[in-house]
């Protein structure tokens, strides 16, 4: 039986995957059940004119990312789990601290990247390079289909070619600069559905033409973010399993809303035996200033502690024991901290903006982790490397 070699292998194929281009192609035991099957099976795959379209695809994959460093995704089975809020600071910490850096949005149907990035009403324009991405800060470009839509609210229905059109157009077509990237974190939708499988092939097709190293291949890594509750768990143990069939390195898992974190100086303060009005709040207004000019007067220093609390409840060995499962590095926990909500809404550098804030300290630890896991050569390092 002839096999393949798994940059032409579907990224939503069986396990056994003889290959589009074999032979045995849709015929094989491995085939049963496969979405690609009959396409494999009619030769739509295998046709010469099949085989040349697909290494011009694959050739325009590679000049595009030909000067991109290290590719980032951002991955979670669950939704609200805060994808878009560590794509964003990621690509915003990494920014700050020099790096060039991209940010890709290909939640077509829910685009939040240009809210959270601050370049709402901001559009693209289309030069001889291609699109030109619009630009956070100097080191920070952000591409996102809110930026082609000529309402901002306009609901995006699309079925899957149609969405993996536009992935592909913007990994070709978008003109990140010169000199390239350092980082291009991709902010992902939930689940492993077409844009998942759509974008580790088509990095896949690019990446493993660029370096014979395998192991430059494909993206560079995954940071899978989960809540430590079992609802979000399950969801995102399917999104490691995603990893793991589609070789996509797992950069480490980010637990999210890991708790409530807040300076006791900005905690709003309600009397316990008052009643509550039909909307959830209370009969009458909030103590929160008698509170704290009872505390300056009494025990000034309590007003700079951090009160915390869990929101949500931990399952077994929470998201750190599921990283010990998959084997896979545990990135930290970014607790619920009000600073970093105003950061998203504002489209701030939450780590520039909130230095002293309870995440910002955490945050900064899983930036400073992701670039170790994936440094950068200078250029007269990667001249030397060359040369040798």
């Amino acid at each position: 039986m002839a096999s393949s070699s798994s940059d032409s292998t579907p990224a939503d194929a069986n396990e056994g995957c003889v290959g589009p281009t074999s032979q045995s192609a849709g015929k094989a035991s491995a085939c049963a059940g496969c979405p690609n099957q009959a396409s494999c099976s009619s030769g739509a795959f295998s046709s010469p004119a099949a085989l040349a379209a697909k290494d011009e695809e694959r050739s325009e994959l590679r000049s595009s990312l030909s000067d991109v460093s290290h590719v980032v995704l951002v991955l979670s089975g669950k939704g609200g789990v805060g994808k878009s809020t560590v794509s964003t600071q990621v690509a915003q910490a990494l920014s700050s601290r020099g790096y060039s850096v991209g940010l890709l949005d290909v939640d077509i149907c829910g685009p939040s990247i240009p809210r959270m990035a601050g370049v709402v009403g901001r559009t693209v324009h289309q030069s001889q390079q291609g699109w030109e991405p619009v630009y956070a800060n100097p080191n920070l470009a952000v591409m996102s289909i809110s930026f082609l839509l000529e309402e901002g609210d306009a609901a995006v229905v699309w079925r899957g070619p149609r969405k993996n059109g536009l992935i592909k157009q913007f990994l070709t077509e978008t003109d990140w600069g010169v000199g390239g990237l350092d980082y291009l974190v991709i902010d992902t939708p939930p689940g492993t559905s077409d844009e998942h499988i759509s974008i580790v092939q088509f990095l896949n097709d690019a990446r493993s033409m660029m370096n014979a190293d395998s192991s430059k291949s494909g993206a560079s890594g995954a940071i899978v973010v989960t809540t430590p509750e079992e609802v979000s768990m399950a969801d995102v143990r399917k999104e490691l399993n995603f990893c793991t069939k589609t070789k996509v390195p797992v950069l480490g898992i980010v637990e999210n809303m890991s708790g409530m974190k807040i300076r006791v100086s900005n905690l709003t303060f309600f009397r316990a035996n008052e009643s509550e009005n039909g909307d959830g709040g209370s009969s009458s207004s909030d103590c929160t200033s008698d509170v704290l000019s009872l505390l300056q007067e009494k025990c000034p220093e309590v007003l700079s502690m951090i009160a915390a609390t869990d929101v949500f409840p931990t399952s077994g060995g929470g998201p750190r024991g599921m990283a010990d499962k998959f084997n896979v590095p545990y990135l930290g926990k970014l607790p619920l901290d009000p600073n970093l909500l105003k950061a998203c809404e504002r489209g701030e550098s939450f780590v520039e903006k909130y230095p002293s804030s309870p995440a910002s300290s955490p945050l900064n630890s899983i930036v400073d982790k992701l670039i170790l896991a994936l440094p950068v050569e200078d250029d007269e390092e990667e001249d030397a490397s060359m040369q040798e």
